[in-house]
C-alpha cells in the first residue's frame, strides 16, 4: 500500500483519498486478506450461531478484523456471550461493555438472542457490504499506523455521517481526540464530567453541521493545520513532499501513477558534479 509516513496530515489525507480505490484493490489482493475474504464468502451462509462463528477461525478472524476488534480475537468466550445476548435487555452483556465496536458488531451480525442464527448471513448484499467494510478497515488502520494525524482525520471522515450527538463523539476516543483538536479544546477536558464535556463541545460547534460534507471537509482541514502545528510536523521545505503534492493534484484530475525517487542520490549526484 502507498506509504503515508513523513507527510503532513492534510497531504496524507489527500493522497489517501486520491488513491483509495487502488489501495482497496491492493488490500483485497494481499494473500492473507484474500484467504479470509474467500473463507467468509464461502462459509458465512452456513454459520447458524455465535458458537459456530467462533469455531470457524478464518471467518471469525475476518469478522473481528472488519469491526476493528483484532486485538480482542483471543477473547472468544466473551465475544460469544456478547453475540448471544439480547440487546433489548438493559442488563445484557452487550449493553454493559464500553467498546462501541462490539455493540456495532452485535447489531450488524444480527444473531437471534440466546445463540440463534442470523438472517443476514444468506443475503448477498450484506455479504458484499461486509467485505467492503473489511477492506476499508484494514486500509484505515494501515494509514493510522503510518501517519497518526491522517489516521484520526480519515477515521473522522469515515464516521462523521453516523454522528448524531456529542455522546457519539465522546464514546469513541479517536473521534473525541479529533474534535478536541479541531475545535481547540485542551486534552485535559477528558478529566471533567462527561455532561460538562458535552456543554463545552456544544459551545464550540453545532453537531448538526456534520450532515454537510463541506463542513466535514472544513473540519478536516482545520484539524490538519492544528495537529501539524502542535506535533511539529514540517513539510514546507521537503522536496519529496513538494513532488508528492504535484502528484496528488494531478491525480485528482484522473490519472495518477506513483513513482519513487531517491532524493538523497539526486541531490548528492548534483552536488558532486560541480565539485
Amino acid at each position: 500500500m502507498i506509504p503515508l509516513g513523513g507527510l503532513g496530515t492534510g497531504l496524507a489525507v489527500n493522497l489517501y483519498d486520491s488513491t483509495r480505490d487502488k489501495q482497496l484493490d491492493l488490500v483485497a489482493r494481499n494473500a492473507l486478506n484474500a484467504r479470509q475474504i474467500a473463507a467468509f464468502s464461502e462459509r458465512i451462509g452456513q454459520i447458524g450461531s455465535p458458537k459456530e462463528l467462533i469455531a470457524d477461525t478464518e471467518v471469525y478472524t475476518f469478522v473481528m478484523r472488519a469491526f476493528d476488534l483484532e486485538a480482542q480475537i483471543f477473547g472468544k468466550a466473551l465475544i460469544r456471550k456478547t453475540l448471544e445476548s439480547d440487546r433489548s435487555d438493559t442488563a445484557a452483556l452487550v449493553n454493559r461493555l464500553t467498546d462501541p465496536n462490539i455493540r456495532e458488531m452485535h447489531i450488524e451480525l444480527g444473531f437471534a438472542p440466546g445463540g440463534g442464527g442470523s438472517a443476514n448471513f444468506s443475503d448477498p448484499q450484506w455479504q458484499a457490504d461486509m467485505i467492503e467494510r473489511f477492506k476499508e478497515r484494514i486500509l484505515l488502520n494501515t494509514a493510522a499506523e503510518q501517519n497518526t494525524g491522517a489516521g484520526l482525520a480519515l477515521e473522522f471522515k469515515a464516521k462523521a455521517g453516523e454522528i448524531n450527538t456529542w455522546f457519539d463523539v465522546l464514546k469513541d476516543k479517536d473521534i473525541a481526540k479529533f474534535m478536541r483538536t479541531a475545535l481547540g479544546l485542551p486534552k485535559e477536558v477528558v478529566q471533567v464530567d462527561i455532561d460538562r464535556q458535552v456543554e463545552l463541545f456544544k459551545a464550540k460547534f453545532d453537531i448538526e453541521k456534520l450532515k454537510d460534507p463541506a463542513e466535514v471537509d472544513r473540519l478536516v482541514k482545520r484539524f490538519s493545520a492544528v495537529y501539524d502545528a502542535l506535533e511539529g510536523t514540517a513539510t514546507a521545505n521537503n522536496i519529496a513532499v513538494t513532488l508528492m503534492q504535484g502528484a496528488v493534484s494531478a491525480g485528482q484530475g484522473g490519472g495518477f501513477n506513483i513513482i519513487t525517487l531517491d532524493i538523497p542520490s539526486i541531490v548528492q549526484g548534483g552536488y558532486n558534479r560541480y565539485r
